[in-house]
């Protein structure tokens, strides 16, 4: 039996809690991962979405989860464990007391508070749950990135934060590695001699990791705007997956192991400043254009009004250490893009000697791909004859892993596996206070740089791969980016 716990959602009727949260909690409780005298308290200060909320959480799972899931029995006895609260964060005489009241004789069962709001909240949250004596040693947070807009306002947070908490109950949560091709790509890296024998800069060429939308702001004009692609994108998710690929090996897979290898990297990355930026960073806005056939508003017409916040970047970054010595990472986000996808592009050096040079032909590099959205797959590209062919034809060829035929029933979501990890206090997905320290550090005079220079972002027409300056980083002449959904 799975141990008892205690969620709470603050911000539990918004956007995050009904797309992701509850349905990965309905998703864990259908294969019978949650205990059955578990709860999900779901907190509102609108007393209309008290009295609505049973029905809203069952429209929520029909739209958010898989058709094949949905079992009309266990649906009912999910929706047994949420109970509704009427609660004002900030006010202490809103309600708090009538929430405190709901843990007695819980005291030992794991209490989970989910700050699914505005980081401005999290200090009224974390003094407000001290105050009320809610707080006890199997108590955790989970916190949603960005956390904070540089490395001042990030170090306030995680200062509030600890006021109350200890870093071990502190879950800073990024749901890109709670996927199952992201924890692969740490698999294929250190229990395959294959890949260990050569992930350094002796055999790779450059790597690629890109995550690309197509849509724009999505009712979060005011967020982005204060935020752009730089913040919201690239201090998380892009440096998170550039540490997983370039770490060392951890002693053991462990929280604090994995921990203190990512930082490394983070430590390690070349700085990118004055000079520099405009050599080795490309920041973009979408104009009009057409995604999907569909005529779009530009980035300053959705907004409504004129800003320099950038919608794209793209960069070229190096880590300076004896692995990855001379080897460029490109790492590039942007919305309004012509594709939705997330993959990490890992390419091989040449080899040597062409011996068919003679016939004629021209040997492609071999790629390691790692593609995490809109599917999870791993490919390995590689040169072969075409069968058939009277003369030596070569051409390329993808060795699959096909991951999901190896593995029967569903496959846990990010969210689903990141919350039974934080309930179960395992913190190795999650990013540590240190972790957030070192990314600023770097991002910081990236921005910085911008401000001083009044840094007007690259215009590009949306449905396209963004401004055409970003092909201009690569350091070979015939080497671009590589989009995958344009591969033949």
């Amino acid at each position: 039996m799975k141990q008892n716990f205690d969620l709470v959602i603050f911000g539990g009727t918004g956007d995050l809690s009904m797309r992701k949260l509850l349905p990965a909690m309905y998703q864990a409780y259908s294969v019978g991962e949650i205990s059955p005298l578990s709860r999900i308290l779901v907190c509102t200060r609108k007393p209309q979405e008290v009295e609505t909320l049973t029905a809203k959480v069952e429209t929520t799972l029909r739209q958010f989860v898989p058709e094949s899931q949905l079992d009309g029995e266990k649906q009912n006895l999910f929706l047994g464990l949420i109970q509704p609260v009427l609660l004002d964060l900030i006010n202490l005489e809103n309600g708090w007391g009538e929430f405190a009241g709901l843990f007695a004789g819980r005291e030992d069962t794991v209490r989970l508070f989910y700050l699914a709001v505005a980081p401005s909240i999290y200090g009224s949250c974390c003094k407000n749950l001290s105050l009320k004596n809610l707080i006890t040693p199997t108590s955790r947070i989970v916190v949603e990135k960005p956390l904070g807009y540089d490395y001042e306002t990030a170090e306030e947070i995680n200062e509030t934060m600890a006021k109350y908490f200890q870093e071990e109950q502190i879950f800073r949560i990024d749901h890109y590695l709670g996927k199952d091709t992201v924890q692969n790509l740490l698999a294929l890296r250190f229990s395959n001699f294959l890949f260990e024998n050569i992930w350094d800069a002796k055999s790779i060429d450059h790597i690629q990791i890109s995550i690309t939308e197509q849509v724009g702001l999505e009712g979060r004009a005011g967020f982005y705007n204060e935020a752009g692609a730089m913040r919201d994108m690239v201090q998380n998710h892009l440096l998170q997956l550039l540490c997983l690929i370039a770490m060392e090996s951890p002693n053991k897979l462990l929280a604090e192991e994995v921990r203190l290898e990512k930082i490394k990297v983070l430590k390690a990355l070349k700085t990118i400043k004055d000079n520099e930026v405009n050599k080795s960073v490309v920041s973009g806005q979408y104009a009009t254009g057409q995604v999907n056939g569909e005529q779009v508003d530009s980035y300053l017409e959705e907004l409504g009004e004129q800003s320099q916040t950038e919608t794209y970047v793209a960069i070229k970054a190096y880590i300076e250490n004896w692995r990855w010595a001379g080897v460029p990472f490109y790492l590039r986000t942007g919305k309004r893009l012509k594709k939705r996808s997330a993959e990490i592009i890992i390419q091989f050096k040449n080899v040597t000697h062409n011996v068919y040079s003679e016939l004629g032909h021209n040997l492609q590099p071999n790629r390691l791909i790692i593609q995490l959205q809109p599917e999870e797959k791993i490919q390995l590209m590689l040169m072969a004859k075409a069968l058939g062919s009277e003369n030596t034809q070569l051409k390329t060829i993808s060795l699959d892993l096909d991951l999901q035929s190896h593995n029967s029933g569903n496959r846990p979501t990010a969210y689903q596996r990141l919350l039974l990890d934080a309930i179960d206090g395992n913190s190795t997905l999650f990013i540590h206070r240190d972790e957030v320290r070192a990314a600023w550090k770097w991002i910081d005079p990236i921005i910085e740089s911008w401000k001083q220079n009044r840094k007007s972002p690259e215009l590009y027409d949306a449905g396209t791969w963004g401004p055409s300056k970003a092909d201009k980083l690569f350091d070979k002449q015939d080497y671009c980016w590589v989009n995958l959904s344009e591969l033949s």
